[in-house]
């Protein structure tokens, strides 16, 4: 039987730094003849400076030409035909070059405000760019920042300030990809951060709330910062997002109950006992009040109190207490003592409204003296060996 013969195009080899893609015709369902079938369309190859795979074709008599920023020649080559096609139909960034972090910042900062986020959120990614735009990545065009890039970038502060601006060029490189400004996003992984370990205890609102008195203060702001120490220790509500927010009309006062009608999470709408001394603060500053804040302020939109950091940081200073301590570590000091006293995991979950026993267990931090007086009754000996 005669052999069939075969095309030249057939038999020849093709270039090892060579990707062959096939476009089916959307006019015509008969497969084109075998030498146009295997027709050479895009060039992938390496350059001895680079250790990434170029892409190299024409369309409609245009030259593109470019990285695929990939050192496996399998994605090299996705990338390479995705940029094929993108020039086919018109769309992508072939035609036009991406623009600068910089230049991506105003938009995206519209974005931001326009968007609808949390306050905190707006302000949250407004610090992120503070950080961002004194780096060296500013002017820098969108498809040439790399993973090496970001990793050699340094800010002042601890790692939750370095992760905010890294969440925060995350977030606007993902916004660049969502309006077709680039097309691969690099990988890159946060810093790790350490939980708060200091607890606002008896101890530290004793000498916060003495130094306060030695500020020369007029007595409605320590009065003040008096009550929200007590309230935060007695009650663990978050400080901007329930304790500043707390109204009259969401106290009970015949069953001693304050309602959190507003929290960040679905399980933060809780009810809290007060404690004997919530009780007379909250008393104090309800009198004559039928409705409305109990930490009124003519300065704020939302008509309340905002942030108290200011004081708590003079406070704080003069005290000689650590820079660490906040005004949040009362809420590490109310989960630690509730679960202390009461033994009860499932209690303190709902008054600090959390779903998770993982997010309570951070709040726990222990008396050493516990675990050496325990060691001490197990090994029969009650005396306690000084150092």
């Amino acid at each position: 039987m005669r052999e069939r013969p075969t095309s030249p195009l057939a038999k020849a080899k093709p270039h090892k730094l060579t990707s062959l893609v096939l476009l089916p015709s959307k006019r015509s369902t008969r497969a084109p003849p075998c030498g146009l079938q295997w027709r050479k369309l895009v060039e992938l190859f390496r350059k001895k400076d680079s250790r990434f795979y170029w892409y190299d074709f024409k369309v409609r008599g245009k030259r593109y030409r470019g990285s695929t920023k990939e050192t496996n020649k399998k994605r090299a080559g996705r990338i390479a035909a995705l940029r094929f096609s993108q020039a086919i139909e018109g769309t992508g960034l072939l035609d036009r070059k991406a623009p600068s972090l910089q230049e991506l910042s105003t938009r995206f900062r519209g974005w931001v405000e326009s968007a609808g986020l949390a306050s905190k959120t707006r302000k949250y990614y407004a610090n992120g760019w503070r950080l961002l735009s004194s780096t060296c990545i500013v002017g820098m065009r969108l498809d040439h920042i790399t993973k090496d890039h970001v990793e050699v970038l340094r800010f002042g502060g601890s790692a939750a300030n370095v992760n905010c601006a890294l969440r925060t060029l995350r977030r606007m490189l993902h916004k660049g990809e969502e309006w077709n400004l680039l097309i691969k996003i690099p990988k890159f992984k946060l810093w790790p951060e350490h939980g708060r370990k200091l607890r606002l205890d008896d101890n530290a609102e004793e000498k916060l709330l003495t130094a306060a008195k030695s500020c020369n203060w007029k007595p409605e702001m320590f009065e003040l910062f008096r009550d929200v120490i007590i309230l935060a220790r007695d009650t663990g509500m978050r400080n901007g997002r329930e304790l500043y927010r707390i109204r009259t009309e969401n106290l009970d006062w015949n069953n001693r109950i304050i309602f959190v009608p507003d929290s960040k999470t679905v399980d933060g709408r809780r009810m809290i006992p007060m404690s004997d001394r919530a009780y007379e603060v909250l008393r104090a500053r309800a009198a004559g009040k039928v409705e409305g804040c109990l930490f009124p302020s003519a300065r704020s939109r939302c008509g309340h109190l905002m942030d108290l950091g200011k004081p708590f940081r003079i406070a704080r200073r003069k005290a000689q207490l650590p820079e660490n301590l906040v005004l949040y570590c009362a809420r590490h000091d109310y989960g630690t003592r509730v679960l202390s006293n009461t033994g009860n995991l499932a209690a303190v979950m709902t008054t600090m409204g959390h779903k998770d026993v993982r997010a309570t267990m951070q709040y726990q931090h222990p008396d050493l003296e516990i675990v050496r007086a325990a060691l001490n009754r197990t090994n029969g000996s009650s005396v306690q060996t000084t150092t």
